[in-house]
């Protein structure tokens, strides 16, 4: 089987016609603010990969979902790592339905799949320094039993084409005194929603005394199961997803390498041998999580493969461009272009030095925290 010859063919089972319609478009037409991907992802039933068939989705497996994100990033690095995010956010809802037994959280669901909705989210924050867990925004209980969302988050990707927000929100502690973590669906219409910044993609939120009904507010006690386990799940599929997806940005490197009688056999299978392992880490992962192994061990085994494959690919990219020595202007541009995107793996949450020290605990013993 040829280099991405089986992630492709997953993509072309999955969501048919998206690598066909992406492999027809330039790749920094791909990658411009004006860029089709966000459409031709959506037409492709994109939006629905990670929802059970059961909820008009497309079933994906955690393996399928990583072969699609690899294959997808070396068409469209910028693609890929946005819809990382949704798909984040989709196996998060799908963990809130399963674990709170919700029929409304299974109607969200289902209407992301069978409406190609786009989800967005909102846990990144303004200050640099605040951790993925530590959000801005916050959200309370009015008198008429509303809850009046407030504060300033950045969706990094799919802020101007999301259809709803999954939010990261401060709620105060129904039973004692000081807050909890609570998740916030926001749809995008919704009064009081703006965006503001730079980036066709990447712009900030701002929720400004927006009113939810009291079921978009999700708390831990309205689960059958802590937050905490949702979120534990929904991390493991958030490093495995963006773990294949700047792979895909890699791939597309070690592709052109491959493809090149100018450069050895030996240099070929070198990076052939790097990009392959990198892969099969992942998909370790991948398997885990398909085996219901979604809890603090699995979410260990993800950073540390996805801190090990984000060296992979610092080699792999580095050599490769180096091999690759393009002259033409359309061909280095797009070589640099993809080198630089594989090394943006170093700069999502969490980073490696927050962790060091938690992994450093976890190893002892301790539990394993988000920072």
């Amino acid at each position: 089987m040829r280099f991405l010859e089986r992630e492709r063919a997953v993509v072309e089972e999955m969501l048919p016609g998206l690598d066909e319609a992406l492999r027809k478009v330039p790749l920094m037409a791909l990658e411009g603010p004006d860029g089709p991907g966000i459409r031709l992802f959506r037409d492709s039933g994109g939006p629905g990969l990670l929802a059970p068939v059961s909820d008009q989705g497309r079933g994906a497996t955690a393996v399928d979902a990583l072969r699609v994100q690899r294959a997808v990033g070396s068409r469209a690095p910028s693609l890929a790592v946005a819809t990382s995010m949704h798909h984040f956010c989709l196996a998060t809802l799908i963990g809130l339905a399963d674990a709170g037994g919700d029929g409304l959280k299974h109607m969200l669901v289902e209407g992301v799949a069978s409406g190609n909705r786009l989800v967005a989210a909102g846990f990144a924050e303004e200050d640099a320094g605040a951790g993925f867990l530590s959000p801005s925004v916050a959200a309370a209980v009015g008198s008429d039993s509303e809850i009046r969302v407030n504060g300033v988050t950045r969706t990094h990707g799919l802020a101007s084409s999301m259809d709803v927000l999954l939010a990261g929100a401060r709620v105060p502690v129904l039973d004692g005194p000081g807050e909890e973590l609570a998740l916030a669906v926001v749809p995008a219409e919704s009064e009081g929603l703006s965006f503001g910044g730079t980036g066709a993609e990447n712009e900030r939120v701002t929720l400004d005394d927006v009113v939810l009904p009291p079921e978009l507010l999700v708390r831990a006690a309205d689960l059958d199961g802590p937050l905490e386990a949702v979120l534990t799940a929904g991390f493991v599929w958030f490093q495995l997803l963006m773990t294949g997806s700047y792979l895909g940005a890699a791939s597309a490197l070690v592709e052109r390498v491959l493809t090149d009688d100018r450069v050895p056999e030996s240099e070929r299978v070198r990076l052939l041998v790097e990009a392959e392992g990198a892969m099969s880490a992942a998909e370790g992962v991948a398997r885990r999580i398909d085996s219901d192994g979604r809890d603090e061990s699995a979410l260990a085994d993800s950073l540390c493969v996805r801190y090990s494959v984000q060296d992979a690919l610092y080699r792999t990219a580095s050599r490769a461009v180096e091999l690759l020595n393009d002259l033409n202007p359309v061909a280095s541009q797009e070589t640099s272009h993809l080198a630089a995107c594989t090394h943006g793996l170093a700069l999502q949450p969490p980073a490696r030095p927050r962790m060091t020290a938690p992994l450093a605990a976890y190893l002892d013993g301790g539990p394993l925290a988000i920072t």
